[in-house]
């Protein structure tokens, strides 16, 4: 009995995902949650688990193909056993062998561009094209690719299967074409499309930005400037992007794109809390749970949040909704880089609570162990730089949400307190807060009204330890 394996749903909003790797090939016997295949999503990268323990007799979907959820990435004999003479190391498919390795963007665009060949008939029951005359065969990844270098897809021979063009093949062009003089323009005569840097305003928003997403775009002066060519020298360093990068890159210019940013700072004088923190982080220490100032920061803005919904929210075309669960969202600076994992309803956690939730998705995402949940959902962000960071910065927004919450370094200052109602200077811990908001739906009296009641919290010592 045969049975297909198919994409699991990977997170929230999570429609889709790209096969990075195999980690069996045809004919080779797998038990039941076994690991067969490393998925890409925007959200993470997971092991999907086969469902039957078997056989697999066919894989459907080549490494660096996209697959939707529900689709079927590969068939499983369940009633195979070992003994059955399975090959003991079978080749993999054709098509897994010589397909690009390539990890989707975050917010590439859902229709190829105008210079990218039109999309060739599909067998129903592979998904492979049904056609594989002429040049130009390749992925929306692998055609963006291109553009970015100026080459022209259509004069590219494949070396993929089926003639399918990839993504070294592209690089490989890039590299055999001329560099174009100083003084002309590009010079190639099959240049179907400029690059990218040299593209319409809108054609290349398009590129970074999902084509069903609406957004102000910017209009005056932005068509004017260009961005002149790299010219290589000895010495330089390219540095490709990893696919984490190219995602966070792409995020936060869609996100300055859309939102127009506010950023507003306090300054919180942390004695009381520092205190506080000072008299428990030992009995917490013995309890394996790491009593930060963050946690102290986190547990203020979950109360802050409910006293203003309105900053627990996300804008629609023309709405916003105030959401019902806040999933505060907290940056951990991982091996691959930064990640935001979110802590789920964490209005509902204790002080305890939240620091010991905060210690856990830092350990995992240190490990690289963050999953596609960890990272859906978030309401609200909060940001971190350290004992080494600086006095302030405003953090850019992360889409959907509507603020986020960024710490600056704690230093030790001289400030002046009241005692037995004379002003005397003390010194004692104080710290900046920067606020950073979506002016769409938040105005400066709700936005100065949130920051203040955060500091406030902060500056009583108001927590139950």
């Amino acid at each position: 009995m045969s049975t297909s394996l198919v994409m699991p749903s990977l997170g929230e909003s999570v429609i889709e995902g790209t096969v990075t790797k195999w980690l069996v090939h045809e004919g080779d016997m797998v038990a039941r949650e076994q690991a067969v295949v490393s998925v890409a999503t925007d959200k993470a990268d997971s092991d999907v688990p086969a469902t039957h323990a078997g056989k697999i007799t066919r894989i459907l979907a080549a490494e660096g193909a996209t697959v939707k959820v529900g689709e079927a990435l590969c068939e499983i004999d369940t009633e195979a056993t070992a003994s059955a003479g399975a090959p003991a190391a079978a080749a993999p498919s054709a098509a897994a062998a010589n397909a690009e390795i390539l990890p989707p963007l975050a917010f590439a665009a859902k229709s190829p561009p105008a210079s990218a060949t039109p999309a060739q008939p599909r067998d129903g029951n592979r998904g492979a094209p049904a056609a594989d005359n002429g040049r130009g065969l390749s992925s929306p990844v692998v055609r963006k690719l291109a553009l970015e270098h100026g080459v022209d897809i259509e004069q590219v021979q494949g070396s993929g299967a089926r003639g399918r063009v990839t993504r070294e093949d592209v690089i490989r062009a890039s590299e055999t074409q001329p560099l174009p003089n100083a003084n002309e323009g590009v010079s190639a005569p099959h240049a179907a499309t400029p690059p990218a840097a040299e593209l319409p305003p809108a054609q290349e928003l398009a590129l970074l930005l999902s084509s069903g997403v609406k957004f102000p775009a910017p209009s005056v002066g932005y068509g004017a400037y260009k961005v002149p060519p790299y010219r290589p020298k000895e010495g330089d360093q390219v540095v490709p992007f990893t696919r984490r990068r190219r995602l966070t890159a792409d995020h936060m210019v869609y996100s300055k794109l859309t939102a127009p940013h506010v950023v507003t700072v306090s300054e919180v004088d942390l004695n009381k809390t520092a205190r506080l923190r000072e008299a428990n982080k030992d009995r917490y220490k013995k309890e394996g749970i790491g009593l930060t100032m963050l946690a102290f920061l986190c547990a203020a803005t979950v109360r802050a949040l409910r006293e203003f919904p309105a900053l627990n929210a996300r804008v629609l075309d023309d709405s916003y909704v105030v959401l019902r669960d806040i999933n505060l969202g907290v940056a951990v600076d991982a091996p691959d880089g930064l990640v935001v994992p979110n802590i789920k309803r964490a209005d509902e956690l204790s002080l305890r609570g939240l620091a010991k939730a905060i210690d856990d998705v830092a350990v995992r995402a240190k490990a690289g162990k963050i999953t596609a949940d960890d990272l859906a959902g978030c309401s609200f962000s909060v940001s971190n730089p350290g004992i080494r960071g600086n006095l302030f910065g405003g953090a850019i927004i992360a889409q959907p949400n509507v603020g986020i919450l960024r710490m600056g370094e704690i230093q030790k200052r001289v400030v002046v307190v009241e005692v037995e109602g004379q002003d005397t200077m003390a010194i004692h811990p104080v710290m900046f807060l920067a606020l950073s908001y979506d002016h769409r739906i938040i105005d400066g009296v709700l936005g100065n009204g949130f920051l203040y009641r955060v500091t406030e919290i902060l500056e009583k010592g108001d927590f139950e330890v």
